[in-house]
């Protein structure tokens, strides 16, 4: 007997709200992790240094996951495996005595994270193929990032009221149970995820698809290098005042709160028009360099609506375009070979901006701009192959 109705719509909504809880639990950990870290007496380039290979690593192991998923098929297993590792690391958090451990447990939150992202997407792509994969992805990554505005607020309510950062952590223990809770219920529902696919055979899955594939690899490698994150506009606020140190929080989330619409919006308007969506969202995104880096408090709000608007795209058009051309055998390693290739020229592109800062703000608006612009040629060509 089933907990739930089986439908398409019902796997998204349940996998959506395990997300929700999820990214309460990491992404409130995330708010607090630099300021921890400090407090057990990490020295800067070490936070950096924690932030920056936890990232890596987040991207690069899913490259071994996607591979191994489409291997074994285990599509729960490895998503279960995952989302253990990923939740209960946070938690674990409250009990560092001391930054190095606290450093292995966020480094092994981000290694839970990549373990599970390749076989829960190709089971959404499963669910999505019949329902529309921008709407499905975009419905997702909406409840995704409602919990990670939740997040952050509502461990820094309980660092305000507490003071303790064990208590902040701690109290995170109740979404990870939840999320793992409801995990279950959507495992029991949907065994096998993959009775719900329905193959388009007027896409180049069967054919093609490796050329279009590199192709937009190509091109979405460009927008995660030019693509600054957030702790640099955070820096550059907080050094030039140009917002208000207690502001920085908000801009953060004003620009998650923008990227849980514009996901819904982006992935609406993908089914109905392809991949010019994504083109558009481009255009709307390579603005926020200009605007936050040089400005005042009105531009920095409107360059990090731009820069939710990127985020929206990336994770919901994105992989919505990647699971119509790829074909199901080989889905789980084209998701991992794209999120491996795609954070690690985040990473660098971000190194590379942060040494641009110290030379010329001007030089760093350049890169941003000008290399998210060179994706728009490749976007045409991907668009007018699929």
């Amino acid at each position: 007997m089933r907990l739930i109705k089986k439908s398409p719509w019902a796997f998204v909504i349940l996998i959506g709200i395990v997300s929700l809880f999820s990214d309460m639990t990491h992404e409130g950990a995330r708010s607090l992790t630099g300021q921890f870290l400090a407090t057990l007496g990490a020295s800067s380039t070490a936070v950096g240094f924690v932030a920056g290979f936890g990232e890596l690593m987040g991207y690069g192991i899913r490259l071994i996951s996607g591979i191994l998923t489409d291997k074994t098929k285990k599509y729960w297993t490895i998503t279960f495996v995952g989302y253990f590792i990923n939740l209960l690391a946070v938690p674990l958090l409250a009990l560092a005595g001391s930054w190095q451990a606290a450093a292995v447990l966020m480094i092994v939150e981000r290694t839970g994270r990549a373990i599970r992202n390749p076989s829960r997407d190709v089971m959404l792509s499963h669910a999505t193929s019949s329902i529309g994969h921008g709407k499905g992805f975009g419905v997702h990554e909406a409840l995704d990032q409602i919990g990670a505005v939740a997040g952050p607020l509502i461990v820094g309510a309980v660092f305000y009221f507490s003071g303790s950062y064990q208590k902040s952590f701690a109290v995170l223990l109740i979404p990870a149970l939840i999320a793992l809770s409801i995990l279950v219920i959507a495992r029991w529902s949907y065994p096998k995820t993959e009775k719900m696919e329905m193959i388009n055979h007027n896409n180049p899955q069967s054919t093609s698809y490796k050329k279009v594939y590199w192709l937009y690899m190509i091109a979405a490698c460009l927008i995660a290098a030019g693509f600054a994150d957030y702790p640099l506009i955070a820096f550059h606020f907080s050094k030039t005042g140009q917002v208000d140190k207690e502001w920085i929080p908000v801009m953060y989330a004003i620009a998650m709160g923008v990227d849980a619409v514009a996901a819904l919006l982006l992935g609406k308007f993908f089914d109905k028009y392809g991949t010019k969506v994504l083109i558009a969202s481009t255009l709307i995104a390579l603005m926020f360099a200009p605007l936050v880096f040089v400005g005042n408090m009105n531009t920095a709000i409107v360059g990090m609506i731009c820069w939710g608007i990127g985020m929206a795209a990336q994770e919901s058009i994105m992989r919505a375009i990647l699971a119509t051309i790829l074909p199901k055998e080989k889905r789980a390693t084209g998701f991992g070979v794209f999120n491996a290739l795609f954070g690690l020229f985040w990473f660098l592109g971000s190194f590379f901006m942060g040494w641009l800062y110290e030379i010329s703000i001007s030089g760093l608006i350049a890169f941003s701009v000008l290399i998210q612009v060179a994706t728009l040629p490749l976007f045409f060509k991907i668009s007018a192959k699929i």
